[in-house]
């Protein structure tokens, strides 16, 4: 591919987990993709190096207290540098980004997102909470706009995978694959006592933290859920969650006539990330390979949701819909970010998601205006209850 075809990719949020191994991604296939923009909330040290390495067009540090550190780091350098979330907003707009990838975390990335489907943008899509808080909205702006959504999501691209070709026919069921996180075969005894450390230990999966504390409390699979429903038009009812320790299986599609299609390979995030990417074509990938002599089990359970009760609230969620799932949303942002200060129990996370989806106004039809003050009066309920509980 020509120096002019190159595919320019903008990252919001690369220095997190997603953002890194995209770039790594680039890295490898430079001749098919450039970096047009890079974006973080507050690791500047990351960001300078990563803007150093690969020369992007713009940068933006969302904190704009470390914005004259990263303008004097990156002075030498023809590179534009912006402060502030009103400016990653702005940058997603620019006329020569084809694809942009929006790996930020929580509520943070539903306002850049927009912004970009509003410019007509391709949105590689690993920001689940953009879905779970406001599907209905993004998915009528995206037709609107004609703004292709590809999902970097493991589960949702294996189910995207599935679905090439099948466009004429109908599906019967998603199968959506979970590890179980690392307490799958924890009692309540032992849930009840579980540290911050043990829960970041996730066993398959190289992940940030507040989405490997979701893994752990199976709200990650429930957020999943709420995604799959509005990226592939089926009703939660459709939708149903295997427990599958390996996490070799990354998702299936059940037709119809009862045929299954599913999708495998290694647990590696660079394998969706760069589909994403080159889609529709594949490219070469230095990634594992499966290797099913040495794997020779691949076991399935159903989800326990009497110990994690977070994936039921999911699917009470969706099943109300409104503004109920951001309200979901918002009380599991601050319970994550409680339990991993310390703050509350492992437990006491759901108590508190609990609580505050009983407590919020529920709004039937929410306007975007609405989802904003759904959001920070959920946050300010789900404080108040950590506050009462500490």
């Amino acid at each position: 591919m020509q120096e002019k075809n190159k595919r320019k990719i903008a990252i919001l949020g690369s220095t997190g987990s997603i953002g890194t191994q995209a770039l790594d991604v680039i890295g490898k296939h430079s001749d098919l993709f450039e970096v047009y923009a890079l974006t973080a909330n507050n690791n500047i040290e990351l960001l300078i190096e990563q803007s150093r390495k690969f020369l992007p067009d713009m940068v933006v540090i969302s904190n704009k207290d470390k914005y004259p550190q990263l303008r004097d780091a990156l002075v030498d350098l023809p590179i534009k540098v912006w402060a502030g979330s009103e400016a990653i907003c702005d940058v997603v707009k620019s006329s020569p980004i084809d694809i942009v990838l929006t790996a930020m975390v929580g509520f943070s990335g539903l306002k850049p997102t927009i912004s970009a489907i509003k410019a007509g943008k391709t949105i590689a899509l690993a920001n689940k909470e953009t879905l779970v808080v406001a599907g209905e909205l993004i998915t009528s702006l995206a037709l609107e706009n004609r703004s292709p959504i590809l999902p970097v999501d493991s589960e949702h691209s294996a189910i995207f995978q599935c679905l090439n070709g099948e466009s004429n026919n109908e599906i019967d069921k998603i199968l959506l694959t979970a590890s179980g996180g690392p307490f799958r075969t924890f009692t309540k005894e032992q849930l009840s006592k579980v540290t911050k450390s043990e829960a970041l230990n996730h066993p398959n999966w190289v992940m940030g933290s507040k989405v490997t504390i979701d893994s752990s409390t199976l709200m990650n699979k429930g957020f999943e859920m709420i995604e799959a429903k509005w990226l592939f038009g089926v009703q939660p009812s459709q939708i149903e969650v295997i427990v599958h320790p390996q996490s070799i299986i990354h998702s299936m599609v059940q037709f119809k006539d009862k045929s299954i299609i599913a999708q495998l390979g290694v647990p590696d995030m660079r394998i969706p990330i760069q589909y994403a990417f080159s889609y529709p074509n594949r490219l070469p990938s230095d990634v594992g390979s499966v290797d099913f002599f040495e794997l020779q089990t691949m076991t399935f359970e159903r989800p326990d949701t009497e110990k994690f009760v977070n994936l039921s609230f999911a699917y009470k969620a969706i099943e109300k819909g409104g503004n109920m799932p951001c309200i979901l949303n918002a009380a599991n942002e601050i319970a994550v970010d409680a339990f991993l200060h310390d703050k509350v129990s492992f437990f006491q996370m759901s108590e508190i998601i609990k609580k505050t989806m009983q407590r919020v106004s529920f709004v039937k039809s929410p306007t975007l205006d609405d989802y904003f003050q759904t959001d920070f009066v959920a946050r300010q309920i789900a404080l108040e209850t950590i506050n009462k509980q500490s």
